[in-house]
């Protein structure tokens, strides 16, 4: 019988789901993921464990996600293709299964020349496409990629991140249709800063009719700082951060930008909550966990259902 997660029932009841995102400590010290565990329980209905995010190493997603578990909160987790071969894919899925994780997000994972190791041998065997693909197959039919039987198949709810943003834009939505036939039970987006290039996204989306076909969650992160907009705008791939909006937290003393910063935020938030086929936001509080309390009270998001 299958076991759906936390996230699965919200959304399938309808409500407005909430996620966020806990990065793994550059260490093998538990407590840091507790302590962040502290701040992030009670304002989500499920909390993304990231997998070396950047390239740079930190403890595993499958561990950070089983510490989560025992703080009471419900893990997602990250999975990239750049360091597993499809041998290895598979066995952390079955693994992360029979350890009770039930949400699963496929990525590629960023190229190794961003992070501390750039001579590291990426694997990229199979790409992000084919991960759904292969998660979905083990889940539906049972079955390994190569036809043999599965003694117990995994159980996921099964996402896909997507860049509504990235260039170039004619091919985003056919993306998002290839993820969603692809296994992609939920997606995940880019951060959303371009409110108006995120609202066509969703009209050609809704011309093919796939916010019926998927769970598509809202990326929001709370810029801390003008030099943050400015930062993530210049050297992050994908972002699109309007000038109006560096204008408007960089307006702000710099003692009061981190508060503007969480004020526009909460109203990102609230304008998502009003477009037709969005089922939820996933807030990225880069470090900056001990806010998420704030931001998702402050958008009306609290408290958290609870769905038997």
């Amino acid at each position: 019988m299958k076991s759906a997660s936390n996230l699965e029932k919200v959304l399938a009841a309808g409500h407005f789901a909430v996620t966020a995102e806990c990065g793994p400590p550059r260490g093998a010290d538990p407590e840091i993921v507790r302590r962040k565990a502290a701040l992030v329980k009670g304002n989500v209905d499920a909390c993304n464990v990231t997998d070396n995010q950047t390239s740079v190493v930190r403890m595993s997603s499958l561990a950070g996600c089983m510490l989560l578990r025992e703080e009471g909160l419900e893990p997602l987790l990250q999975m990239v293709v750049r360091d597993r071969n499809r041998i290895a894919l598979q066995s952390d899925l079955l693994g992360a299964s029979a350890l009770g994780v039930r949400n699963l997000l496929c990525l590629s994972g960023d190229h190794q020349k961003f992070g501390d190791d750039p001579q590291a041998k990426n694997v990229f065997d199979i790409d992000s496409m084919q991960l759904l693909d292969l998660a979905r197959t083990m889940r539906d039919e049972g079955v390994f990629p190569s036809g043999r039987k599965l003694e117990g198949a995994p159980q996921f709810f099964i996402g896909a991140a997507v860049n509504p943003f990235a260039d170039p834009f004619a091919i985003r939505v056919p993306r998002l249709k290839l993820k969603i036939a692809a296994g992609a039970d939920f997606v995940q987006t880019q951060c959303i800063y371009n409110m108006e290039k995120f609202k066509k996204y969703m009209e050609l989306a809704w011309q093919e009719g796939l916010p019926e076909q998927v769970h598509i969650l809202a990326g929001v992160t709370p810029l801390k700082s003008v030099g943050m907009a400015k930062f993530m705008r210049r050297m992050v791939a994908g972002m699109d951060i309007p000038e109006a909006v560096v204008e408007r937290i960089g307006a702000e003393p710099k003692e009061k930008q981190a508060a503007k910063g969480i004020e526009m935020c909460i109203e990102l938030i609230e304008e998502l909550k009003e477009i037709k086929g969005i089922a939820g936001v996933h807030v990225m509080a880069i470090e900056w966990e001990e806010k998420l309390a704030e931001i998702v009270g402050g958008a009306g998001l609290l408290p958290r259902p609870v769905v038997e």
